[in-house]
Order: C-alpha cells, then sequence, then structure tokens
C-alpha cells in the first residue's frame, strides 16, 4: 500500500467518527428529500426508504471492511487503487469529488433558501466562506460544531415526530404501503432518498485522522447508518399520518407542512431553523470529505500536487480545503439545487459502485461476496433510476473525468 507523504493529526474516536457521519447524513436531506420521493414512489415511499437503506448497508459493510485495511484519507479512491487499479481508484475520486462538491453547493443553497430566500445565493456563498475557515483550523474543531449541529436537528426532528404522531390529525390509513408510483418511481424514490445516506462515506474519507482507525472506522459506520435510518423511518411515518403520499409529494418543505397540518403551525420556523442548522451540518462534512479525497488524489498526482500540503500547524490539508471552499463557492453563486442533487446522486453512486467491487475482492466465498454483490447492482440500478437528466449529465462528468486520466497517462508515457 502506498503510505501518505505526510501524516495528519488522528484525533478523533469512535463518537466523533459516529458524530461526523450523522453531520452529513441526519442533514438537510431529510427535510427536502421526502417530497420529491413521495412524489415519485407514491404509497411506495416507505418501500423506497427501505431499499435505499439496504444499498447504503451493502456500501457501509463494503466500505468498513475497506476501510479496516487501508486507513488513509481519500476512502474509495484508495480502495478501488489498491484492490482494482489505478484507474478505478482514479475513477472513484473523480466520481466523489465532483459528485460530491456538487452536493456542497446544494446543502449551502438549502441554507440560503431557509436562512434569507430573496439572497440565497449570497448567504450560500457566505455560508461555504465561514465554514471552510473551521475546517481549516482543524478536523476537531470540525467535529465539535459538528456534535452541537446534531444534536439540535436531532432535537426539531424528535419534535416533529411526537407533533405529528400525537396529532388528532394522524391517520394510521395514510401508512397503507402499495406501489401506486409503479416499481419505477419506487426505485427513483430509492435514488433520491439515497442521498440522504450517503453521509458515512465521510467516516471512511477521515482514515488518517481517527485513532486506531482498524477499529474504529468499522464500528462507527454501522452505528451512523443505523442511528440515521431509525431517525428517518420515524420522521417518513411522522410526516405520511398527517399529509399521505399524495399530500407529502406535493409539499415544498415537507416537515414545515407536516407540523402545520397537525395542527401546530407555530413549530414551522423551528422546523425552518432547523433545516437551515442541518444543511449547514452536511456543507461541513462535505467539505471536509471532498478535501480529503483531493488531498489523496493529489499525492497521487491526479490533481495538482500542491494540493497535498499538509499545514505545519493545524496538520490538515488546506490547500485542497481553500481550493475546494472556492470552487463549491463559485458553483453555490450559480447553480440550481434541484439538478446538484441529482447529479450528486449519480456520482455517489458511481463511487460506491467501486468501494463494493473493490470489497468483492476481500474473498472467494458466497458469504464474503454477497454484500459487496447486493451494494454493486444496487448501486447501478439506482444511479440509472434517477431522472434521466441526471444520469445523462452524470455520465457525461465522469467521461471527461476518463478522458483527462487518458490524456495525462499518454502524456506521461510520451514524457
Amino acid at each position: 500500500m502506498t503510505q501518505p507523504a505526510a501524516g495528519l493529526r488522528r484525533t478523533l474516536g469512535v463518537g466523533d467518527a459516529v458524530v461526523i457521519g450523522l453531520g452529513a447524513m441526519v442533514g438537510a436531506g431529510i427535510f427536502a428529500a421526502l417530497a420529491p420521493a413521495a412524489h415519485a414512489a407514491g404509497t411506495g415511499l416507505l418501500i423506497g426508504l427501505a431499499v435505499a437503506a439496504v444499498v447504503a448497508y451493502c456500501n457501509a459493510t463494503s466500505s468498513a471492511r475497506l476501510a479496516a485495511l487501508y486507513p488513509a484519507s481519500g476512502g474509495t479512491y484508495v480502495y478501488g487503487r489498491e484492490r482494482l487499479g489505478e484507474f478505478w481508484g482514479y475513477l472513484a475520486g473523480w466520481a466523489f469529488v465532483t459528485g460530491k462538491t456538487a452536493s456542497c453547493a446544494a446543502m449551502a443553497l438549502t441554507v440560503g433558501a431557509y436562512v434569507w430566500p430573496d439572497q440565497a445565493h449570497a448567504v450560500a456563498v457566505a455560508a461555504v466562506v465561514a465554514l471552510t475557515a473551521v475546517n481549516y483550523g482543524g478536523v476537531q474543531k470540525s467535529a465539535w460544531l459538528t456534535r452541537a449541529i446534531v444534536a439540535v436537528v436531532l432535537a426539531v426532528l424528535a419534535a416533529v415526530v411526537v407533533v405529528c404522531l400525537t396529532s388528532d390529525e394522524a391517520d394510521a390509513g395514510r401508512l397503507d404501503v402499495g406501489v401506486s408510483g409503479g416499481p419505477g418511481g419506487v426505485l427513483q424514490a430509492a435514488g433520491l432518498l439515497f442521498f440522504a445516506f450517503a453521509g458515512y462515506a465521510r467516516i471512511a474519507t477521515l482514515g488518517e485522522e481517527v485513532r486506531d482507525p482498524a477499529r474504529t472506522i468499522p464500528r462507527a459506520i454501522p452505528i451512523a447508518l443505523g442511528i440515521a435510518l431509525a431517525v428517518y423511518g420515524f420522521v417518513a411515518v411522522a410526516a405520511l399520518s398527517v399529509l399521505g403520499a399524495e399530500g407529502l409529494g406535493a409539499a415544498e418543505a415537507p416537515l414545515a407542512d407536516a407540523v402545520r397540518a397537525a395542527g401546530v403551525p407555530g413549530l414551522a420556523p423551528v422546523v425552518r431553523g432547523g433545516a437551515a442548522v442541518a444543511a449547514l451540518g452536511s456543507l461541513l462534512a462535505l467539505i471536509l470529505g471532498v478535501s480529503r479525497t483531493t488531498l489523496a488524489m493529489a499525492r497521487d498526482r491526479h490533481l495538482p500536487v500542491a494540493l497535498s500540503a499538509v499545514h505545519p500547524r493545524f496538520r490538515v490539508p488546506h490547500r485542497a480545503e481553500l481550493a475546494v471552499g472556492a470552487v463549491v463557492a463559485v458553483l453555490a453563486a450559480t447553480v440550481d439545487v434541484r439538478g446538484a442533487i441529482g447529479f450528486s446522486s449519480f456520482g455517489v453512486l458511481a463511487y460506491y459502485a467501486v468501494a463494493n467491487a473493490s470489497a468483492w475482492t476481500l474473498g472467494s466465498g458466497l458469504s464474503a461476496r454477497a454484500v459487496p454483490a447486493a451494494g454493486l447492482l444496487g448501486c447501478l440500478v439506482l444511479a440509472f433510476a434517477l431522472p434521466g437528466v441526471s444520469v445523462a449529465v452524470g455520465a457525461g462528468v465522469l467521461l471527461v473525468g476518463v478522458v483527462a486520466y487518458a490524456v495525462r497517462r499518454r502524456a506521461r508515457a510520451a514524457g
């Protein structure tokens, strides 16, 4: 295995790693993804959530096994390179960096939309600048801030669940599971909801900054995923109980609409504030993860080598963080939220497809390969079940990465 050129500081324990993963998962996705997922799946929303959870579990299991063997920054970029070869590691890294950079922009715009809708782009850029500065100061500061954000978001979601399920408007009949959106709608909903599960990647990308990574990462990933699944399940059931699949699918702010329908409109501003805080937590963790994968790719010269520098005092990849922050700020000033989310989902599913293919090589028996095989198939199915525009743009960006890799490889061979 290629050893890092300069080590980062190992300061994170299991609790810190779980919190960082939760900060990325239990974030803006649950406030925003339920409505489009319900619109796609109809009464099959809970089935779509279950499908997304199964694929996420397979991905998490594969990632945890690989992270125990390769505890370096970069996540699947490192796993693909070591298990499948340089190209597949590069492709995973490219998919992650481009997809999650788009996701950063989406989360920043979500902050803007909730804090000051008329100036959403300006607020989004300010949020990116502020959180990049926090990450620059060291990963332990990021972990503490994320812990506070997760506590606030979980409190808001708990209030939503209690208010909805105890309301006189709650009707168990609205929870009847069906497939009114058809199998395709269920799969599209699963792909959209997967966006809200993907945060556990942040734990694996921090492999150089956790203590005893061979023990910490495999424990932290399933714990974070399990907590997120439980939260999402309760929230989905609560929202459906008062809005129904049709009402939830038509909602612009689903959880705020749910508490209004439950007869507690005074809680709606609190939910909006919780959504803004959640988006900040997701953005913080996303910038953290993208910068670490950028660091790993720069070390291998797939990206400019200057980005591999580690700050002598803060022991963070400061140039990579500044570069990621600058790109995200530009996107946050210009892009559309929905397009960014769709493209991000495609890129992340491609990333996890490589993770599962890498985990396939770790064993030869049925028990060792069943989970990565299921995860690989699930990633491919959900990626191509996304809206056509998301698939086209995502595939195009991956193709650009492949061409760049081929050009760089040919130039290196000629030199």
